[in-house]
């Protein structure tokens, strides 16, 4: 598969499958996977909101293609929404395999953020409102 992460993406996270993170036929197990997007997820709506968020929501996650030991986990987001308290984001989770050059589209999610204070109570993003265009600016 040629490498195209949606337009508007932007590479957040990046990190290396190991075998502690794997079954005995060496694919990396899905929670693991889901896990990096959702830290990826957090990382983005993090500055959006300039403060702590939580994840209240995933949309479907289907996994097209395994995650092998050694592969390199590349995981990029963007910005659907923002609203008042919350922020959705379109997450993709792409492999460049090991030793090679190549990348695959593993999956991707909808996450939906929302921003809270020290207490975990819901609170307002500061660009509350905004276009994903201007949140991703």
């Amino acid at each position: 598969m040629e490498f195209k992460p949606s337009p508007g993406t932007e590479l957040t996270l990046r990190t290396l499958a190991m075998p502690a993170d794997a079954n005995p036929a060496g694919d990396i197990f899905g929670g693991w996977v889901m896990s990096q997007m959702d830290l990826a997820a957090f990382v983005r709506a993090n500055d959006i909101a300039k403060g702590r968020t939580v994840t209240v929501a995933v949309h479907e996650i289907v996994f097209k293609k395994p995650v092998k030991i050694g592969d390199t986990l590349c995981v990029y987001t963007s910005v659907e929404k923002v609203g008042r308290t919350s922020i959705t984001l379109r997450v993709e989770a792409w492999t460049r395999r090991h030793y090679e050059q190549s990348r695959e589209k593993v999956t991707d999610a909808v996450f939906v953020m929302v921003a809270v204070d020290d207490e975990g109570k819901p609170r307002q993003v500061p660009s509350g409102g905004t276009t994903a265009a201007q949140a991703a600016e």
